[in-house]
């Protein structure tokens, strides 16, 4: 009994993509502050992104490490370095990192031993973990990106079919077996639910693994949960947490300046620029680390950004070989600089520090699940354009459920590399919408009082006492009580 009472270890293991490796980091980072011995498992790449922060904390005296796994470039035949799936990473190189994560399983589960973890948190495109939790007779929490809202919303168009009852791609229909009646079109149905590609099996493992699991953790809380959580669980019939906003909890001071890829360096420019606005003035516009627009959509947003009135702030990717948007987006920064009407941040932004700042009035966001929840913390209302993954679930959710979103009017779920060369959205509803957004209606004002009252939620949540702070506590307890029963059982 008193073995079962030492430190707890707890092994995590993120997916090799940035949109999933900061959040789930950010959670080993969370208790590590309980106190939870805490390793983080990632190949040098991958560790790169976040690996000051765990050194910041372990000068801290927290009890938290990386260990590193070499990626079998050669096996592969990928060259080294290219380890990341990201906007940046090319096609044809994908299907390779794929192939050099299986061949990574063996050692992971080694380390998994070595490690002598009482529980593994892993990622939920690791299905198999699940299976090697279950050999190691511990717990294994498996870490859902995306909304409770977006997954109980799949789970009813995967059990009821509604979109197979429609007559054309645009007609709406409703979606059974939710708290709220929410409508879409079957251009906004993932592929994966619309007819069965190999994405479908890779969820149907996913889900399979998430019932035999310990329990599942999101980055949420239950104010923004509302009637979702418990009707996620009961769908599921499993344990679930939501532990967030994971990036304001993980990330105090210093911290939010240096999570992820943001170079200290690249702050003086954007800072002053922010500085000489008035408060709530600025729309932030960013479109996440998975994508990448052709250039009649850069021509599209940059368009609706000048002609809507307002400022912005707009993140675009770094230049690319071959990268026909470059030359544009040079000269209009060059255009928006003479007016001082706009700021082009070119590469990863310090997204948390400018989503702080008091001249930032609202965002434009893809509906990646990292940037909705860094903006419900910072309180802002969204402008949102989805584009693929469980976006336009997440988009349901702010605009019509929260109520502190204004959709762009994109029609059309696409997979993440692969866009059109006809922009979706033109820069006249850009501009509308950001127009409505950031206006002085009763509608925009709404919207901008149930955000910043989400926010005080947020911040309620990771206080002692609210309801993030005690799912991690639970947590802990629940794994320290399968650890009691094992060494009474063994004993």
């Amino acid at each position: 009994m008193a073995e079962a009472d030492h430190q707890l270890k707890l092994v995590f293991l993120p997916f090799f993509s940035t949109s999933h490796i900061i959040p789930l980091v950010d959670i080993a980072r969370i208790f590590a502050i309980f106190g939870v011995d805490v390793t983080i498992i990632a190949t040098p790449a991958n560790a790169a992104i976040f690996q000051k922060s765990i050194d910041r904390d372990s000068a801290r005296g927290r009890p938290i490490r990386t260990h590193t796994v070499k990626f079998p470039f050669s096996e592969v035949d990928l060259p080294e370095g290219i380890e990341t799936f990201n906007a940046d990473t090319p096609r044809d190189m994908t299907y390779k990192i794929h192939r050099g994560l299986s061949l990574l399983k063996d050692q992971f589960e080694q380390l998994f031993q070595d490690y002598q973890a009482d529980c593994i948190v892993t990622d939920m495109f690791f299905p198999w973990s699940v299976e090697t939790a279950a050999k190691m007779n511990i717990p294994r929490l498996i870490y859902v990106g995306g909304s409770r809202f977006a997954h109980a919303l799949g789970h009813s168009i995967e059990k009821y079919e509604p979109h197979t009852k429609v007559e054309s791609d645009t007609d709406t229909f409703v979606i059974p077996g939710l708290p709220d009646e929410i409508r879409m079109t079957l251009l906004q149905v993932p592929d994966s639910l619309r007819t069965t590609n190999e994405f479908t099996y890779m969820m149907k493992a996913i889900k399979d693994s998430e019932r035999k699991s310990f329990g599942s953790l999101f980055d949420s809380f239950s104010v923004l949960d509302g009637a979702y959580l418990e009707h996620y669980k009961k769908v599921m019939g499993t344990k679930s947490w939501g532990v967030g906003p994971v990036s304001a909890w993980a990330n105090q001071g210093e911290d939010k300046a240096k999570r992820g890829r943001a170079k200290v360096e690249e702050e003086e420019g954007w800072l002053k620029w922010l500085n000489t606005k008035t408060e709530e003035s600025v729309i932030y516009v960013s479109f996440g680390s998975m994508n990448r627009f052709p250039l009649s959509h850069l021509i599209e947003i940059a368009h609706g950004l000048e002609s809507s009135g307002h400022n912005f702030l707009w993140v675009v990717p770094k230049k690319q070989k071959g990268d026909e948007g470059f030359e544009f987006l040079e000269e209009f920064e060059k255009r928006v600089k003479e007016t001082n009407r706009g700021y082009v941040f070119k590469g990863w932004a310090p997204q948390l520090l400018i989503l702080d700042h008091p001249a930032i009035g609202g965002v434009v966001t893809h509906c990646g699940w990292n940037t909705v929840m860094e903006s419900v913390n910072a309180g802002l209302p969204m402008v949102t354009w989805p584009l693929f993954a469980e976006q336009f679930e997440n988009e349901k959710l702010l605009v019509d459920v929260l109520k502190i979103g204004v959709a762009v009017g994109c029609k059309e779920w696409r997979k993440w590399d692969d866009f059109p060369e006809e922009a979706a959205v033109t820069r006249e509803e850009i501009s509308k919408a950001v127009a409505l957004l950031m206006g002085d209606g009763e509608e925009a004002k709404e919207r901008r009082t149930k955000a910043k009252e989400l926010s005080q939620e947020a911040k309620k949540a990771i206080e002692a006492g609210g309801s993030s702070y005690n799912s991690v506590k639970e947590i802990i307890e629940e794994i320290r009580s399968y650890k009691r029963g094992k060494v009474m059982h063994e004993a």
